[in-house]
């Protein structure tokens, strides 16, 4: 039996269409596609003649992530070629891969096997340069703060107070703590700083809540950088560099057109992580698909408990959008992890070990349901899946009153049939009668949305606050900040703050130990556990394995 070509050995031998024919079909006026090359363009929504918004939104999420891998992104691409394969007028909304990943673990972000979006290593890569856009504008903000500093200090910043730090698109756990201004009085004035990854950054946020170019400059001028030594928030606004933000941004915050396998047109743009920001592409290319589209299939970022509630709670606040179905993506050999099965053992049929573990997709189904949408089990099938499996969990999903489908989009993608009965499902999901609602009011205070998250989405008993979280509370609250949002910062392999313990966990308490008023996105960040804002890199990175040939073209993405 030979073996199966990798996801960039498909990617290289699919016949990909040039961009401005992709465009064409969507019903994007030439007038509003600005070409990067023959596969890539952006569109500039300010141009574009096609109708308001209408397109309903399939939301894709998923199971708690294990390391046997769910495929979201694969399922995401391929059910909406299905959809466009059985007549419907589909556009995907995904976003932006991060080089940390890319270069680290978790590898590339446009799908796999015959349910990609091309060209995946310039996606997986460079693109057109938001990311790199979204760094400068962090850094320049930076550099202005430091440089008012040391030129005299007119809004009287407190150096020991700052509350935004500079940023790398690159998993680089040696810069999380630095010290800055170092070598002299004509260096700087020195203080403690640090490095988050660019994802996490606040730009990075705005920049995908942002609804136009003027909303993007005035949430530029609320963020809060830091205090004054009277312990007064101070803005960019305050600083007066909104507007220089905005130019470095003016381009970037263009969708990205790019097509998958089968063409169907993809909008790939923004990329804020989902344990550590809120997890989703940007409003302006969702609603631009809105636009083009009559189903828009997007996706949040890994889990349901923290993607889609954020989604729920954060976007579709903001946008003035609903979804009128999510998909939960699972597999066979995820569930028998959560169910206690070891990495290399998962070949094996075991019938137990996934009754074991699919109480984690049980309180994911349900969590979903609390918004008032229909949830759609994807089982994403994997070639070492047992025909019993398989059956026991279409049964399983019955049981519960739950429609799902086994999708096979990884070998039977690129237009193909393997998502057909899962496409069949989420149309019949899509003209289905829901009732969207958020999770809490805005009028709760920030202690109680943290709870109602903890206790409704994670099944938590209660929330602990630290000391330094109650200080910070009392700012909010004295600060006029507690009519935000929350978005939780959690590890994404648990319902609880310690990644180890998988399942549906029972009898636990979240520990809060610090909240980021993000004033500029627009929501409140709460610290749990120990996630990181920077992550680092593992002890074998997928760099070691990447390169390129003779030709130039590019080896060992994933």
């Amino acid at each position: 039996m030979s073996a199966l070509p990798s996801d960039l050995e498909i990617a290289r031998a699919a016949r990909i269409r040039p961009i401005g024919d992709i465009a064409a079909a969507a019903g994007v006026n030439a007038d509003a596609l600005e070409q990067y090359g023959r596969y890539k363009a952006k569109i500039d929504p300010a141009r574009l003649t096609a109708p308001a918004p209408h397109g309903k939104v399939v939301l894709v999420s998923a199971m708690s992530p294990t390391p046997a891998g769910e495929g979201k992104s694969t399922t995401t691409v391929g059910l909406a070629d299905s959809l466009a394969r059985a007549g419907h007028k589909v556009m995907i909304a995904l976003r932006e891969p991060s080089l940390g990943p890319v270069l680290g673990m978790k590898g590339g972000a446009t799908g796999g096997g015959y349910s990609q979006v091309l060209p995946m290593d310039e996606i997986n890569l460079h693109f057109t340069g938001d990311f790199h856009a979204i760094t400068s504008a962090n850094n320049a903000l930076m550099a202005l703060v430091d440089n008012h500093i040391y030129q005299g200090n007119a809004l009287n910043i407190d150096p020991r107070r700052m509350t935004f730090k500079r940023v790398l698109d690159m998993n680089d756990r040696s810069l999380r703590e630095v010290v800055i201004g170092l070598g002299g009085p004509t260096q700087g004035v020195p203080r403690q700083d640090g490095f988050d990854i660019t994802v996490a950054s606040e730009i990075m946020a705005v920049f995908c809540l942002a609804t136009d170019l003027a909303d993007l400059r005035s949430r530029l001028g609320r963020i809060t950088f830091g205090y004054t030594y009277d312990r007064a928030p101070v803005t960019v606004a305050d600083l007066g560099v909104e507007g220089a933000l905005t130019l470095l941004l003016k381009e970037a915050v263009k969708p990205n057109l790019v097509q998958t396998i089968a063409g169907t047109p993809a909008l790939v743009h923004g990329g804020p992580f989902a344990n550590i920001a809120h997890g989703c592409n940007s409003l302006i290319a969702t609603q631009t698909a809105r636009r083009l589209a009559d189903i828009v299939v997007t996706e949040a970022g890994f889990g349901a408990d923290l993607g889609a509630e954020k989604f729920m709670d954060i976007k579709a606040r903001y946008g003035g959008l609903a979804p009128s179905a999510v998909v939960v993506v699972a597999t066979v050999r995820a569930l028998k992890m959560q169910g206690g099965v070891a990495k290399d053992q998962l070949g094996r049929p075991d019938v137990a070990a996934l009754e074991a573990g699919v109480v984690n997709l049980r309180r994911h189904v349900h969590n979903v349901e609390k918004f008032g949408v229909t949830p759609v089990v994807a089982i994403n099938k994997f070639s070492s899946d047992a025909p019993e499996e398989l059956d026991w969990l279409l049964k399983w999903c019955a049981a519960e009153g739950v429609r799902a489908a086994v999708a096979d989009v990884w070998g039977r993608g690129g237009g193909g049939d393997g998502g057909d009965e899962l496409a069949a499902l989420v149309a019949q999901a899509v003209e289905a009668p829901s009732s969207f609602r958020h999770l809490y009011p805005l009028e709760l205070s920030v202690e109680d949305k943290i709870r109602t998250i903890a206790q409704e989405i994670y099944g938590a008993d209660g929330v602990d606050f630290s000391v330094p979280a109650l200080k910070r509370l009392a700012d909010i609250e004295r600060n006029g900040w507690g009519s935000m949002p929350v978005c939780m910062a959690k590890t994404q392999y648990s319902f609880t703050d310690d990644a180890s313990r998988l399942g549906a966990p029972k009898g636990f308490t979240i520990h809060v130990r610090d909240l980021l008023p993000k004033t500029g996105a627009g929501f409140i960040v709460a610290l749990t556990g120990a996630v990181m804002t920077m992550p680092g890199l593992p002890a074998v990175p997928a760099a070691l394995r990447m390169d390129v040939d003779a030709d130039g073209n590019p080896v060992g993405l994933t």
